[in-house]
């Protein structure tokens, strides 16, 4: 088997033990898949394509130059779900003006309450890079916690759906990705994520999640995979939303 991203990570002694106790199993993809882009806003790419060290000045949670590549990956998944007629649904946060309902998140962060520090200051840190924004029959969920399944209509969508799995994609993944991961597995849907179309801002949170959850939770495969399993899907399987423009979606939630 190739090399995998977290090998280098890893121990011989833990190799070992994945490999005599069964774990990374292919679980398979679903029927009737949905693709889930998490948090992949201007918060965590930055502004601009740049140096991590240099993107988290302006932007704290910014996953820096690693967001971009990912991004163009999630940008080829989300043509070919359009393409196919396959749900795409997006998360990001949402918080008040105030900032009050960070709640928990200002307890971890010495700069939780500070605004970007960016010379474009009418960018919103929540909105999606232009790169992959939602078209009109894509579902956006805002959310305010790391699973895009707590506290919202992620699940109560999937089934409208009749959705049996989800490909996940985006940000962080150790975090958001990961959280979001583990509520889908726990509510029985097969997952599958997608390598390369996941970053982090730690390199190494990022191939030893990925590990872990292929282990146990899910099929982490390349893009270039999940593309073609998405070929071999019936288009027009979905009842999608039949469209409106985002500006007036978004006075909805």
């Amino acid at each position: 088997m190739s090399e995998r991203i977290w090998d280098k990570f890893l121990t011989e002694r833990d190799k070992e033990v994945f490999k005599v106790s069964g774990y990374g199993a292919r679980g398979g993809f679903g029927k009737r898949p949905a693709l889930i882009v998490i948090d992949v806003n201007y918060a965590f790419c930055g502004d601009k394509p740049e140096p991590i060290l240099e993107s988290i000045k302006k932007w704290r949670n910014s996953c820096g130059e690693d967001s971009w590549p990912a991004v163009a990956q999630i940008r080829k998944l989300i043509d070919k779900s359009h393409a196919k007629g396959v749900p795409v649904i997006y998360t990001t946060g949402i918080r008040r003006d105030d900032n009050w309902d960070a709640g928990s998140w200002s307890w971890k962060n010495s700069r939780g309450q500070e605004k970007p520090k960016v010379a474009v200051s009418n960018i919103e840190g929540n909105e999606i890079v232009a790169e992959i924004a939602p078209a009109p029959q894509d579902i956006v969920i805002h959310k305010q916690k790391p699973s895009g399944f707590f506290g919202t209509n992620m699940a109560s969508y999937l089934t409208l759906l009749g959705c049996d799995s989800v490909i996940l994609t985006g940000t962080t993944t150790s975090g958001c990705v990961r959280a979001t991961c583990l509520d889908a597995f726990s509510l029985n849907y097969h997952v599958a994520m997608a390598e390369d179309g996941c970053f982090d801002r730690s390199q190494a949170s990022h191939a030893i999640n990925l590990c872990d959850m292929n282990a146990k939770y899910a099929d982490v495969i390349k893009t270039d995979e999940i593309l073609s399993f998405l070929d071999t899907l019936e288009s027009g399987m979905y009842n999608l939303p039949k469209g409106s423009p985002m500006a007036e979606a978004a006075k909805a939630y």
